[in-house]
């Protein structure tokens, strides 16, 4: 499975598998989804982190 990284609104950076793909538990708002963060534990508005290529 994979995962994808992801900014929440407040910042925190983590990853999660469930962002690429529908989840019925993920609620969709522009081009992030609602997550839970596991650093501040609260429904947060994530989107995904653009790649770095080096």
């Amino acid at each position: 499975m994979e995962r994808t990284i992801v900014r929440c609104a407040e910042g925190h950076v983590f990853s999660t598998a469930s962002f690429p793909m529908q989840h019925l538990g993920a609620g969709r708002i522009g081009p992030g989804r609602l997550l839970r963060c596991p650093r501040c534990a609260r429904l947060r508005h994530s989107v995904p982190v653009a790649s770095e290529k080096r």
